[in-house]
């Protein structure tokens, strides 16, 4: 159960309700534990979180390099409420799923192109400081414009925001459990 309780979702008003409403359109009508609870403590949070969402899905990085991306990052951090959720939304933009594993386990996954996405994102994540002119020249060899660096960026920022409250709330994951 997650440390913070929230109330029921249909007993919310005001900036609560409203950004809850954003996600019922694009979650299918449901609200998922993360969402209720940013939603619940800092729906403004959860706005600026959903409008850079929708940054994203608007931008030129595919849904499967964006779902790289994030459970690369969630792996890392060790969140398993997003890790659950990315491995799901993974597959359902066509991630295979021996290229999850190969995601998961920071292991070769056949593509060459989201090899090195995953190399790029791993070495971000797991070192400090400016990033080496060579790994900027291996992303950019795979083909991954300066506009695609930019939203990378981004799509890591998010994932860490996400992590980092899942792990203070131990949110309760409600998405099918993963290994």
């Amino acid at each position: 159960m997650s440390r913070i309780s929230i109330p029921a979702i249909n007993t919310a008003t005001g900036a609560t309700a409203e950004v809850y409403a954003q996600v019922k359109k694009v979650a299918g009508g449901s609200v998922p534990n993360l969402f209720a609870a940013l939603g619940h403590l800092a729906p403004a949070s959860l706005a600026a979180v959903l409008n850079a969402e929708g940054a994203l899905a608007g931008g030129s990085l595919s849904k499967q390099d964006l779902e790289t991306i994030k459970l690369v990052v969630s792996e890392l951090t060790g969140c398993d409420y997003c890790v659950a959720a990315h491995v799901m939304l993974g597959k359902m933009v066509g991630l295979s799923a021996d290229a999850i594993n190969g995601i998961r386990a920071g292991a070769p996954t056949g593509d060459s192109k989201r090899d090195a996405l995953i190399a790029f994102v791993r070495k971000l994540q797991l070192s400090s400081g400016t990033l080496s002119q060579a790994d900027f020249d291996a992303i950019r060899a795979a083909q991954y414009t300066e506009t695609q660096l930019a939203e990378i960026s981004l799509a890591i920022a998010l994932t860490i925001f996400t992590n980092t409250f899942n792990r203070i709330n131990d949110t309760t994951v409600d998405f099918p459990p993963v290994k």
